[in-house]
């Protein structure tokens, strides 16, 4: 028996959320009646989905952070169940009854120097507990990209045949209508006039290099979308606020990005550090430029469908990039799918070819 962490299911559906729900509803049209797979839910899950072939189970016990649930409860429903776990959120139970885990990236040990404050040290401290444990005792380690496979081999020395690389997909984009009250909302904001960025507020996501930019090129407009993570908020945010040419749009949702990514003159991504880094695949469906750091895992994904930028210098016209010739979209787009991952990860978690 196979039995997925739910834990995902509480909180809001983006990056790794994202991709534990929709791989999900693709894996449950893959397996049949045979396959014994289940889902163990959170009392004060968001989401309760409704599969077919992948049955509910729901906890009386309540996700309030990770350490309990996963270290505890879903511990004991494996152990009850004598079921493998399935987790998506790199995270998982210590020791034998780690089952199948995945590790999107190795963030914390790779750039500890971001985590410093006290809460972030806690943080770095739980992430670095939870890759070592996955890396140790997990019957499969999974990761979206060959970078953080890289990565990963050469921090914790994971051979080859335990780890696998599932990576993200988009499709989910293409569901979602795009809303253009957003214009209305943000007049400042001409259609065609703007580069746009998307992402939490992490360090990582180098508002550095937006704010540098924004201050250097006066006549050029940035709008920025993303809400700030407690204990995790970049640094450059509060320079971002002086600017006259950003607007910083916080929280907006997934239908009022698509349309900003259709409106937008390209979508800049200068993360520096990206385990796989959806957002310039959703930009691609919409058929907007994409603009990123040629740093971890972007080149692999978006070879030449991407501008290249430096992720520590600014010094660049992006206006002069975008100009540059790319290649067709197709490839990437079909290739990276999330019928793609849940044909890998079925045949993972069952052996079996689909």
């Amino acid at each position: 028996m196979i039995l997925i962490n739910g834990n995902f299911l509480c909180r809001n559906l983006t990056g790794i959320e994202r991709f534990a729900w929709e791989t999900c509803k693709r894996l449950d049209k893959l397996l049949t009646q045979k396959d014994d797979v289940r889902i163990l839910v959170p009392a004060n899950a968001k989401n309760f989905p409704e599969f077919v072939n992948i049955k509910l189970i729901i906890s009386d016990k309540e996700v309030h952070g990770f350490p309990k649930w996963d270290l505890i409860e879903f511990k004991k429903a494996c152990k009850k169940l004598g079921a493998v776990g399935l987790n998506f959120s790199n995270t998982a139970p210590l020791g034998k009854y780690c089952g199948y885990a995945f590790l999107h990236d190795i963030y914390a040990k790779d750039f500890p120097q971001d985590l410093t404050s006290k809460k972030d040290t806690l943080i770095k401290l739980y992430c670095r507990l939870n890759y070592r444990n996955i890396a140790k005792h997990a019957k499969k380690v999974i990761t979206v990209s060959n970078f953080s496979k890289s990565q990963i081999q050469k921090a914790y020395k994971v051979p080859d045949e335990r780890i696998e690389v599932v990576p993200n997909g988009w499709e989910h984009f293409s569901e979602i209508q795009p809303d253009e009250s957003i214009f209305e909302k943000f007049p400042s904001l001409i259609k065609g006039g703007y580069y746009f960025t998307l992402g939490s507020l992490q360090k990582r996501k180098n508002l550095k290099w937006i704010a540098e930019y924004a201050k250097n090129h006066p006549e050029d407009v940035f709008a920025i979308s993303g809400k700030a993570i407690s204990g995790m908020i970049s640094d450059n945010l509060r320079d971002l606020q002086t600017l006259k040419n950003v607007t910083l749009l916080g929280y907006v949702s997934d239908e009022e990005v698509k349309s900003l990514m259709k409106n937008c003159k390209a979508f800049v991504f200068p993360s520096y550090y990206e385990g796989f880094g959806i957002p310039p695949l959703e930009a691609l469906s919409t058929g907007a430029k994409i603009i990123i750091a040629d740093s971890a895992s972007l080149p692999e994904i978006y070879g030449k469908t991407a501008t290249y930028i430096k992720a520590d210098s600014a010094e660049c016209d992006l206006n002069q990039l975008i100009s540059e010739q790319t290649e067709d979209s197709a490839q990437v787009l079909n290739t990276y799918t999330y019928n793609n991952a849940a044909e890998k990860l079925y045949k993972i978690i069952t052996g079996g070819e689909k």
